[in-house]
């Protein structure tokens, strides 16, 4: 899964400097699954309080887990949503999607969700192959 980049948003790469809002835009047309699990779970997380929201249902196809797993595992594309939603994102079986809030108060919360023991415990013979 690859991000659209238009022409400007290349040659401002090219340049050197890279408008943060634009790439974050390119993010958003590029990966409409994953940038819309994120936006919700940051809705959710602002509704309901708390010290962190989650998605555990599965993705559609295999097109959107890629788009997940595109941003996610892109150390640039995650630093840009993260500093754009103003939350910290922890990722788990290629569907466990996370936002944090930027409080130290919920530090606990998001080593427990990032944990090695977390991890396994989050495993389940369905989620092999994800």
């Amino acid at each position: 899964m690859s991000l659209d980049v238009s022409p400007a948003l290349l040659e401002q790469a090219e340049r050197g400097e890279v408008d943060e809002k634009e790439f974050v835009d390119c993010v958003r047309t590029s990966l409409p699954y994953a940038w819309e699990m994120i936006n919700s779970l940051v809705a959710q997380l602002k509704v309901d309080g708390g010290s962190f929201a989650d998605n555990q249902v599965p993705p559609p196809d295999e097109q959107a887990r890629g788009q997940l797993l595109r941003a996610l595992a892109s150390d640039a594309i995650r630093g840009a949503l993260q500093r754009h939603f103003g939350v910290r994102l922890a990722f788990q079986n290629c569907h466990r999607v996370a936002v944090f809030p930027l409080d130290p108060a919920v530090d606990g919360s998001y080593g427990k969700f990032t944990s090695v023991r977390s991890q396994l415990l989050n495993q389940s013979p369905e989620f092999r192959d994800c």
